[in-house]
């Protein structure tokens, strides 16, 4: 890994004492993760990606985005200097096989200089779907990250950047609203906040990147109950700030309580949202 970019990177909150970072990584490959699929399904066809494309994901997580990706035909490489426990559920959904040239996948813990020095460049997409602007001051290590991607990219290809969209369209908002509540205001990084509409252009911009289109796509939450919600809300990440203020059982206690008007007659929860993605281009 690359430590004067991990030091730059996206301002991160310790998970709370005690927290099991298995289950989390667990919960969000097999509850949250899945609610992002009409995002990445948007973004692959306005891009067609498919066979021919050779594509870098940014914080690729537990794979599903990549899955998808390879599923098309596309080459795929995914890269991730945090969540070690997602990466490792990734490797066993695609079966990482040392990625060979002209196909399959290859998953790489670290920067995309660990990758290029792995020898997978160069890409003619990358993507970072990790939604920005959800957390206060993540997008300020990200540039960094981009800029260091779009060196073993192609020139002219695009690169996405994905983010919440207005707070006033996103019914998670009510709940999200947890998280700062319960944060300690002094910390500053790493409590939840409502996306700006500005957020994706201007870590674009930070990057060296050219913006060149967006779109908004609705992902809306389902769940099968209450209990499912709060495992998967809480496997985001974006409530740790509020943990470390309070306790885990507080922030427990005040996410059901925020979801209870979601509660459908059935028991589901249900929650309309919008996210938007920005498609900028290497110069």
């Amino acid at each position: 890994m690359t430590p004067m970019l991990a030091q730059r990177h996206l301002p991160r909150t310790a998970p709370p004492p005690g927290t099991d970072t298995g289950a989390r990584a667990r919960d969000w490959a097999e509850i949250q993760e899945r609610m992002l699929v009409p995002l990445y399904d948007a973004v692959y066809a306005r891009l067609e990606i498919g066979r021919g494309s050779r594509m870098l994901e940014v914080e690729c997580g537990s794979g599903l985005a990549l899955l998808m990706a390879a599923a098309r035909g596309a080459t795929v490489t995914g890269v991730e200097e945090w969540e070690t426990e997602r990466l490792a559920l990734a490797r066993e959904r695609l079966g990482d096989d040392a990625g060979p040239p002209d196909g399959g996948a290859r998953l790489v813990e670290g920067t995309p200089d660990d990758a290029a020095a792995d020898g997978a460049a160069p890409y003619n997409v990358v993507t970072s779907f990790q939604p920005v602007g959800c957390l206060a001051g993540d997008s300020e290590g990200l540039a960094p990250v981009l800029a260091s991607a779009a060196r073993h990219t192609e020139r002219g290809a695009p690169v996405v950047l994905a983010g919440w969209g207005p707070p006033e369209r996103c019914a998670t908002s009510s709940v999200l609203r947890v998280a700062t509540k319960l944060a300690d205001p002094m910390r500053g990084s790493g409590s939840w906040r409502p996306a700006s509409r500005d957020d994706l252009e201007e870590v674009a911009e930070r990057a060296g990147l050219r913006p060149d289109g967006s779109g908004r796509v609705a992902c809306p939450f389902g769940y099968a109950d209450i209990g499912s919600a709060v495992r998967g809300l809480l496997s985001t990440g974006l409530f740790d700030a509020a943990a470390h203020a309070t306790d885990q059982a507080q922030v427990r206690k005040e996410v059901k309580e925020a979801l209870h008007p979601h509660r459908r007659k059935d028991g589901t929860v249900w929650m309309p949202n919008i996210f938007r993605y920005l498609i900028a281009r290497v110069p």
